[in-house]
């Protein structure tokens, strides 16, 4: 039969696994921030993912040719520099994810954007469960500001935060044990 101090360090040991982890996006993966025949698909790319509150958004472009534009919805649609929200151009760029909602990004030097150098980055807080009809109804829990949409938060794990948990774990373990061994 399981000891107490056994089942203590079982339940520890479940809650590490599920530890969330900020993550570093590099818009365009291995091609960077770029245009012309070397361009990718931003919309695509940015499909792809899921970005976060917490995670990192990093633009790698050369600094000579490139910049980055965040700006608003309607400047992001026309190409329109004219009064961007913030403006980068180191040619390595983080911008660290505050809020979630759409991030809306775009090359300023003349003919880039229209030649398909921005990307609407959109940021969730929470993964949304499936849009299905509920068997049941949703606690109170597990209902977002009480609009009836189930969720789930969201689980990103990875080997390192896992390892770091595990050690934090480890000395939080030895220290139960011994409290509940004397």
């Amino acid at each position: 039969m399981a000891t107490i101090a056994e089942f203590l360090v079982l339940i520890l040991l479940c809650t590490a696994v599920k530890i969330s982890t900020a993550e570093v996006h590099k818009v365009g993966e291995s091609a960077g921030w770029t245009v012309g025949a070397a361009n990718l698909d931003y919309k695509a790319w940015a499909a792809s993912k899921t970005f976060l509150v917490g995670d990192t958004i990093v633009f790698e472009y050369n600094k000579q040719f490139h910049n980055v534009l965040q700006v608003s919805l309607a400047d992001y649609r026309s190409c329109n520099v004219s009064s961007p929200i913030a403006s980068h151009s180191s040619g390595n760029d983080s911008i660290p994810v505050k809020r979630r909602g759409h991030y809306f990004f775009l090359c300023g030097v003349p003919g880039h954007c229209a030649g398909g150098q921005k990307v609407d980055i959109r940021v969730v807080s929470l993964v949304s469960a499936p849009t299905s009809a509920p068997t049941s109804s949703p606690s109170p829990l597990s209902t977002l500001s009480g609009l009836g949409t189930p969720i789930a938060p969201p689980v990103r794990t990875n080997l390192a935060t896992k390892t770091a948990a595990m050690s934090s774990l480890g000395g939080i373990i030895s220290v139960l044990f011994t409290v509940l061994v004397l």
